[in-house]
């Protein structure tokens, strides 16, 4: 179990998402909540949305976060006879398979939000079912096929889906020795390579020491492109063919910052509305007040502004507290 933070608030106040993976058959279930649940509140949502599904677990790996660490979660799991176990302070590896899940959903969403707005929550169940319908390769096969013993089916596999078909506990003994398969086949992985001529997209992003685009930017692009591989420099460096308006760029880049693309006309991803410096990161910051408004209870108003931000469209305007952005931007108040 882990939680992904820092996303942009969703029109029902959900801003993190938490992110549940079986160990054996790596299906998963991503619920969105608030940062500021408690071990409580947390509580109900397992049971709704987990417990009433698969059942009491053997085992959980928490993270060392307050709402894991309470005494009430403690107590809750005590009872149901769960084990928990908790990963190493500063070392998430510990809870490896989540982290990676997490890397994957961030993806999937910033794709979702690119194309379809930025309400990450309405697409979260979208996410969910690509995820858990897809393959694994540490089981070599998609979570939903260890599950449920066979494949769910989609609109793009109508004529393949035949009668159902139920198994019994190979298909689990199956996926455990799948899983120490690939354990061992990691150890004697390579480097990635590429050669001359292929495509790859180029990682960016903002300058360290400041927000990414407020909330917003876990969702935001991270790589731009493709361009081209002129050559290969060394063994872990290329040089690739940058366009005119990023001449002030070195081509040439460490291949942990590349990522290779199947080369499509309709995939590109315009750095265009990107102020991106020389070493290719950025910065975020607002550039106009589009709207005021206020917001609270009958007691307690605050008056907040609908602020337009760099690099983005009217639609990913956010609403701030007026009085922070009074005393960090005050020109932009200057013609109220």
């Amino acid at each position: 179990m882990d939680f992904i933070v820092g996303l942009p608030r969703t029109p029902k106040g959900n801003d993190s998402i938490w992110v549940i993976v079986d160990r054996l058959t790596k299906s998963a279930h991503f619920i969105p909540v608030k940062a500021t649940h408690n071990a409580p509140r947390l509580a109900v949502r397992y049971i709704k949305n987990v417990l009433r599904l698969h059942g009491v677990p053997i085992s959980i790996i928490f993270d060392r976060g307050p709402q894991f660490t309470s005494r009430f979660c403690k107590s809750l799991h005590e009872a149901l006879g769960t084990k928990l176990d908790y990963s190493t302070a500063y070392h998430p590896q510990t809870d490896r398979q989540t982290e990676r899940v997490n890397q994957l959903l961030e993806d999937l969403l910033r794709a979702c939000v690119l194309t379809y707005g930025p309400n990450w929550e309405d697409n979260l169940p979208y996410a969910k079912f690509s995820y858990n319908n897809s393959y694994q390769a540490s089981i070599e096969m998609s979570p939903f096929q260890a599950l449920y013993g066979r494949q769910c089916r989609t609109p793009l596999m109508w004529e393949e889906a035949g009668e159902r078909q139920f198994f019994g506990p190979a298909i689990f003994e199956e996926a455990a020795e799948n899983v120490a398969r690939k354990s061992n086949a990691d150890k004697r992985r390579r480097e990635l390579t590429f050669e001359a001529g292929e495509f790859v997209y180029l990682k960016v992003s903002p300058l360290r020491d400041t927000k990414r685009f407020h909330t917003r930017g876990k969702l935001a692009p991270r790589y731009i492109g493709p361009y081209r591989i002129k050559k290969k420099i060394g063994d872990l460096a290329y040089e690739l063919e940058l366009p005119e308006h990023l001449s002030g760029v070195h081509p040439v880049f460490h291949v942990s910052q590349l990522r290779k693309c199947l080369w499509f006309p309709d995939t590109q991803i315009s750095p265009e509305g990107v102020d991106l410096q020389d070493n290719l990161e950025y910065i975020e910051y607002p550039v106009q007040i589009l709207d005021w408004a206020e917001k609270g209870t009958r007691r307690t108003r605050i008056r907040v502004c609908k602020v337009l931000w760099s690099n983005h469209s009217e639609r990913e305007a956010t609403w701030e507290k007026e009085s922070e952005h009074r005393e960090k931007y005050p020109h932009l108040f200057e013609d109220e």
